[in-house]
């Protein structure tokens, strides 16, 4: 395996299996995740956006309310 360039850009990627009989999808996986490395390695890589989605305070979820007869009530 050799690199293409001298920093291993990730999109410039020069590889040579010496295993025999690789399958299409074998190389691509490899590749995908290599190149991955190197792109996080390197720093390219921009950072996930948060999603808001995903925020506690948008939660669907009700308050716990405390006092008595709460068990029996979540049962109905």
């Amino acid at each position: 395996m050799t690199s293409a360039s001298p920093e291993g850009d990730a999109d410039s990627l020069d590889l040579r299996f010496l295993t025999r009989e690789v399958t299409a999808e074998e190389s691509a996986a490899v590749t995908a995740v290599l190149a991955a490395t190197v792109r996080d390695a390197q720093g390219d890589h921009e950072p996930t956006p948060r999603n808001d989605w995903s925020h506690p305070r948008n939660a669907l979820r009700p308050r716990i309310e405390v006092g008595p007869g709460r068990w029996a009530a979540s049962a109905r």
